[in-house]
């Protein structure tokens, strides 16, 4: 450490204790002068300031200026261990220096800050406990650290320092624009903001970007937090490292945890929602952005603090409780993540070191006009690596298993809800942002890299090509692709009336065309039931019955179309009203047993789609999927097969048929790819007072009688607004559980 000149001392300390200044541990701290060792501290108010050496010896400091002391211990050629006893109304005090301390982040990490390529920002940035032995004890604190490369001077204040701004000013370490410094005494839960000196010249107190943990709202305080938690998902772990989950089964069960059950707690929801979800059978659940957001009732998409998960639920720790509590139950954990654009609250990201860092400085590319947001300056590596390094944190330190990616289409088009003249074309005069495409590919490509068996999920509506292709290839490196015109135009074929449903046969059946150029997701996520769409039920024309024996065969269809497939929350047990985020999910339909079979069928699908590799094994190839009728558009029905490997013969297959019309279809002949005895494994009718029973657990022998391009058949009822899925006997194994509904237990419950 060098010390400040004697000649420009006054400058230094006003500059101090005004919060000015830059260097701070030049002029405070302990250093060897002419003389012997220098100590200098800032305690302003205090009546007496003395300092006690590591081996006893004890000066008394004098006042300087502005409630800085200074004292020289003659003779001294070493620095040395200290504290500093300070006197305040009669009360002596002593407290380690915080200016005695080296920086805690050395040159190679502040080079890969700055070279946008620390992919583990979060562990040298934000605030961390740490403890340092030494000869008058081990020292424990929390070292502080902030990227502000404008600012003028920076201060970490909090509940450890009355939020005094000049107390604990920061030191920039080189040209690297982070702010440093260690505050022994401080621990776990302390509350702590940064003032920032912006370039403006205005003084901010900003919340910290690499907080891990934040105040609740309306609260706006970063926390010191310390993770203490001791997982037991090791197994998961382990096998999730040799899984590939673009090709496994994955069904997911999307969840707002705010309104699931409100007032659930993480580790209430490690119970509650962890039983649920597993009795139903899901691979997964997916949240709603759980970095924290400063509005309760809000979906999450506006983030204020990226690395901290919603204090509202609990802590860190929870967070992770009920992360490992669902891979214990094998269930899957993805996480929406926001990186498009960020919340316009002043005391967060924006406008953080006095001019736009974080968001683009022109509005042109800087702000979204769908979200009134701001958007993130992608082409700045430090920014880029602020987001990358978000992605690996999920990943790592929560054990979260995939992350679906918000708004894809906002970040690849400079254009998106532009007018002429409202936005800047690229380099080449094209429309596509480049700077944010090689975000996502260095995401995607850097994720798959250090977290084996994970998955990364793109919602993206247009017709962008390569979305899941390798980025080796160009592609952006996703691994699954959000089917944005399946879901639209399976909705609209739904809102016909039945009669009406033959002129719209090419909605259920066009995706086809494309399904195999991206790895595809089919979602009826929480966009679809809110703000006027209405429920899914209230989405059918007809009677309850007609709406619910729709929604049955609705689910069936898509559980089997290929691609893996996300439902909201609700939509299992058919609620009626739309989601509303500020209230629980309407629990007590679940009390009425037409809702209750809606339920009971999904339990059923999950049991049957995970268990049966024909559902999902070649859902990228086109040789797990052959139609058997595409084109009866007359009688509303569609059927195809799946196929759980190239051998016809052999392999896993499933037989689906699909009826959307109005009228029984009795018998109809069904064309199969083998002979021998077949099995009605799952038969979504039979559900309602007036319909004919169900079908499931019928066995038919498949006839020689050519059909559909099959060598056998078989001839069988499809009930109006139903589905019916068949399997060869063989290929039905003793631990399926899939929970079909005899007639009896139909007539019992009604």
């Amino acid at each position: 450490m060098t010390p400040i000149p004697e000649q420009s001392l006054p400058g230094a300390l006003w500059a101090l204790a005004h919060g000015r200044h830059s260097q701070p541990h030049d002029v405070l701290g302990q250093h060897l002068v002419a003389d012997g060792l220098r100590v200098r501290v800032m305690r302003p108010l205090a009546e007496r300031v003395r300092v006690r050496f590591e081996d006893g010896e004890t000066i008394e400091l004098e006042h300087e200026e502005h409630g800085i002391f200074a004292g020289t211990r003659p003779g001294a050629t070493t620095t040395m261990d200290y504290r500093i006893l300070t006197t305040w109304d009669g009360v002596e005090v002593e407290q380690d220096d915080p200016y005695r301390f080296a920086p805690t982040l050395g040159e190679l990490d502040r080079h890969l800050v700055n070279e946008g390529r620390h992919e583990e920002l979060w562990t040298v940035l934000g605030a961390h406990v740490r403890r340092y032995p030494g000869p008058m004890g081990e020292v424990t604190g929390v070292s502080f650290a902030v990227w502000a490369p404008r600012a003028k001077a920076v201060s970490v204040i909090g509940d450890f320092n009355g939020w005094h701004e000049s107390s604990h000013p920061m030191r920039l370490l080189g040209t690297s624009g982070i702010w440093e410094l260690f505050v022994p005494g401080v621990g776990a839960d302390a509350l702590y903001k940064f003032a920032i000196r912006g370039a403006d010249d205005v003084l901010r107190h900003k919340a910290d970007p690499m907080a891990r943990r934040a105040e609740i709202a309306p609260a706006t305080s970063s926390v010191v937090t310390e993770s203490t938690y001791a997982w037991r998902d090791q197994a998961w772990m382990t096998d999730r490292a040799q899984r590939d989950p673009h090709t496994g089964p994955m069904s997911i069960y999307e969840v707002h945890l705010g309104s699931w059950r409100q007032g659930q707690t993480y580790r209430d929801l490690a119970e509650h929602l962890v039983n649920y979800v597993a009795d139903l059978g899901f691979t997964h659940v997916e949240l709603l952005p759980v970095m924290d957001h400063p509005y309760p009732p809000s979906w999450g998409y506006h983030v204020t603090s990226y690395y901290a998960p919603n204090s509202r639920f609990g802590s860190p720790d929870d967070f992770r409780y009920l992360v490992d509590a669902l891979h214990q139950a094998g269930i899957g954990v993805i996480l929406d993540w926001v990186p498009g654009h960020f919340a316009t609250d002043e005391w967060a990201l924006v406008r953080f070191d006095g001019l736009p860092l974080y968001e683009h400085p022109d509005p042109r590319r800087g702000w979204q006009p769908d979200w009134g947001s701001y958007v993130f300056d992608f082409g700045r590596l430090e920014v880029r690596n602020f987001l990358v390094a978000n992605a690996l944190y999920w990943l790592e330190e929560f054990h979260v298993d995939g992350l679906r990616v918000d708004g894809v289409a906002s970040m690849l088009y400079l254009d998106y809800s532009r007018k002429a003249g409202e936005w800047i074309p690229n380099s080449h005069g094209g429309r596509e942002n480049l700077e944010a495409i090689g975000l996502l590919q260095e995401t995607n490509a850097t994720a798959y890299k250090r977290v084996p068996g994970i998955v990364t999920i793109a919602e993206e509506s247009t017709a962008w090509p390569g979305v899941t292709k390798p980025t080796s290839e160009g592609g952006l490196g996703f691994g699954l692709k959000w089917n944005m015109g399946w879901m639209n135009d399976s909705l609209s074929y739904l809102h016909e009336e039945p009669i009406n449903r033959q002129y719209h046969h090419n909605f259920l059946t066009f995706a086809m065309m494309y399904t195999y150029s991206e790895n595809y997701l089919l979602p009826i996520s929480h966009d679809e039931v809110v703000h006027g769409k209405g429920s899914l039920p209230n989405k059918i024309p007809g009677t309850q019955d007609d709406q619910l024996a729709t929604l049955r065969a609705f689910l069936a269809y898509m559980w089997a179309h290929p691609g893996k497939q996300l439902l909201f929350m609700g939509a299992e047990f058919a609620q009626t009203s739309e989601w509303g985020e500020g209230r629980s999910l309407d629990w007590w339909l679940l009390d009425h047993p037409a809702h209750y079979r809606v339920h009971a069928l999904v339990k059923e699908l999950n049991a049957v789609y995970t268990h049966d590799g024909a559902m999902w094994a070649l859902d990228t190839e086109p040789a797990g999927f052959e139609w058997l009728d595409a084109d009866d558009n007359a009688g509303n029905t569609l059927s195809f097969l799946r196929f759980g490997g190239h051998d016809r013969s052999s392999d896993p297959v499933v037989a689906v048929v699909v009826n959307f019309g109005g009228a029984d279809r009795d018998p109809l002949r069904i064309g199969l790819p083998r002979g021998g005895e077949w099995e009605v494994v799952v038969d979504t009718s039979g559900f309602d007072a007036h319909s004919s029973p169900s079908q499931g657990g019928l066995v038919l022998t498949a006839e020689d009688v050519p059909w559909q391009g099959q060598p056998h058949s078989v001839e069988l009822r499809v009930s109006r607004l139903s589905a019916v899925y068949l399997r060869p006997v063989e290929a039905v194994e003793s631990d399926v559980v899939a929970s079909t509904v005899s007639e009896t237990e139909v007539a019992e419950e009604d």
